[in-house]
């Protein structure tokens, strides 16, 4: 099969992955953009070393550079590293596939479909995780999930603490929980003060 399939394979799937899949889910679009760019440079870099005589140990420090790779603007999610992973998948995919025929583009079809399932919002889409700064120091766990729960309004599964302050009364907790349908009562809302989103 001709190169120029799988560049158009590719182009399509990174587009797919990043407008179809990440966009409407997440709303990140500077991360989207690094999507974009993350794939077409490995799709460049892999084309080029399938379509000369390298070494094998060329093709191998690719992936020792790609590892190393560092991204420290901000923290990543699991599912933004994941989303990451499949853009660099369909890049080698996209640049290697022509010796490895249409099991190359079964691969990207793959990586897609289990992108869109193991991230469709339906599955655990009711249960959340968010970091919390709780405005007093309570150091038994299961009275700080008993607190969280009535400040949440639902079903807390796990309370993480990361920091106990004793001395500025506070408590830093990395809370697993799904919510109920009722809403969280208003008098107790300013207690909790969430850092991050939900992840």
């Amino acid at each position: 099969m001709s190169p120029a399939l799988f560049w158009a394979a590719d182009v399509v799937a990174v587009s797919i992955l990043a407008f179809a899949l990440y966009l409407p889910r997440h709303r990140r679009r500077d991360l989207v953009v690094a999507y974009l760019v993350v794939n077409v440079g490995v799709l460049a870099v892999s084309s080029v070393l399938a379509s000369t005589a390298v070494a094998a140990g060329l093709g191998l420090g690719l992936f020792g550079v790609l590892s190393i790779i560092r991204l420290r603007s901000a923290e990543l999610s699991h599912h933004e590293i994941a989303y990451y992973f499949a853009a660099l998948a369909l890049g080698l995919l996209g640049g290697l596939g022509s010796s490895g025929g249409a099991l190359g583009l079964a691969g990207m079809a793959l990586v897609l479909v289990v992108l869109a399932v193991a991230d469709h919002p339906r599955l655990a889409g009711r249960s959340h995780t968010q970091l919390v700064m709780v405005d007093r120091a309570i150091t038994d766990g299961g009275a700080l999930k008993g607190y969280l729960e009535s400040l949440l309004g639902g079903t807390v599964h796990s309370a993480s603490v990361q920091r106990l302050d004793l001395v500025n009364d506070s408590t830093l907790v990395e809370v697993r929980f799904t919510p109920s349908a009722a809403p969280a009562p208003a008098g107790q809302t300013p207690a909790l003060h969430s850092l991050a989103g939900d992840r």
